[in-house]
């Protein structure tokens, strides 16, 4: 294979990545709607998947909490389940404000790890 053959394929691979990862899930999004006309929101079906999904998040929120990895796992525990319970507090208090919970998790977290180092 000559130089030049390399350079004129270098973009094959990146291109089939592209194509797979395109193919193996925007099948299922057509399939979703497709099948989401059909379905009522209040099915067994519907109620199961939101079941699910809702099972999956909290068990990534509880591993990151948990069992964290990198720099989040040089924190102490307390300090990460306090930053879930106030950012889930303030959360609630503010009419369900993601950003607002989400902010006050957040400035627990470093405003602790700040003060601990």
């Amino acid at each position: 294979m000559t130089a030049v053959d390399v350079q004129a394929t270098w973009w094959w691979p990146y291109l089939m990545i592209f194509v797979a990862g395109w193919l193996a899930t925007d099948i299922w999004r057509w399939i979703g709607v497709l099948a989401a006309g059909r379905l009522h929101e209040e099915s067994e079906l519907l109620t199961w998947v939101r079941a699910v999904a809702t099972a999956l998040i909290a068990s990534i929120i509880a591993r990151l909490i948990l069992f964290p990895d990198g720099p989040l796992g040089q924190t102490p525990l307390f300090l990460r389940v306090s930053a879930a319970v106030i950012g889930f507090a303030c959360f609630k208090l503010s009419r369900n404000n993601l950003l607002l919970g989400v902010g006050a998790a957040e400035a627990v977290l470093i405003g602790g790890w700040l003060v601990l180092m």
